[in-house]
């Protein structure tokens, strides 16, 4: 006795319970089953065990790498953001300083809040930050007073 075939709609569409292994031409990954795996695959996404994997590889960095990173993360999108990376950065085509406001910002609550655990990096971090601070402050149409820039209020006036 042969299986039945599923039978597509008129439109062409299969319908959202249609398991991948009944689409002609084989498997379609994450088609009709939950968790976005194969029939064959016990409902697994592939990715699922590199996760595990990172996961377990990221409770062996030390913190003061992960605070690193993120440090120089924020630091490379308040760059982008102030078009400091743009081919003519005194005329970048696209400078959004409203989030470079908010990237500052939060490097500075970053930077002020781990300073203890930064070590040696602390001064160029830091300096990261107030280079970054006063690019603000000359790409603003009208700065903001001293201790109003973004980040002061955690750093104090940067002049």
């Amino acid at each position: 006795m042969t299986e039945p075939q599923a039978t597509p709609p008129p439109n062409g569409e299969l319908p959202d319970d249609t398991p991948g292994g009944d689409v002609p031409g084989g498997d379609v990954p994450g088609y009709g089953v939950p968790g976005g795996g194969t029939p064959n695959d016990g409902g697994e996404r592939p990715h699922d065990a590199d996760t595990d994997v990172n996961v377990r590889e990221l409770a062996d960095v030390p913190s003061i790498e992960v605070i690193s990173r993120a440090a120089v993360m924020l630091m490379s999108a308040a760059a982008d953001k102030l078009g400091l990376a743009a081919e003519n950065p005194d005329d970048p085509p696209a400078r959004d300083l409203d989030e470079a406001r908010r990237l500052i910002t939060a490097l500075a609550g970053l930077v002020t809040s781990s300073v203890e655990y930064l070590g040696p990096h602390a001064g160029a971090i830091r300096d990261g930050l107030q280079t970054l601070q006063r690019a603000f402050r000359e790409a603003s149409a009208v700065p903001d007073a001293p201790g109003q820039g973004p980040g002061e209020k955690y750093t104090g006036p940067v002049h």
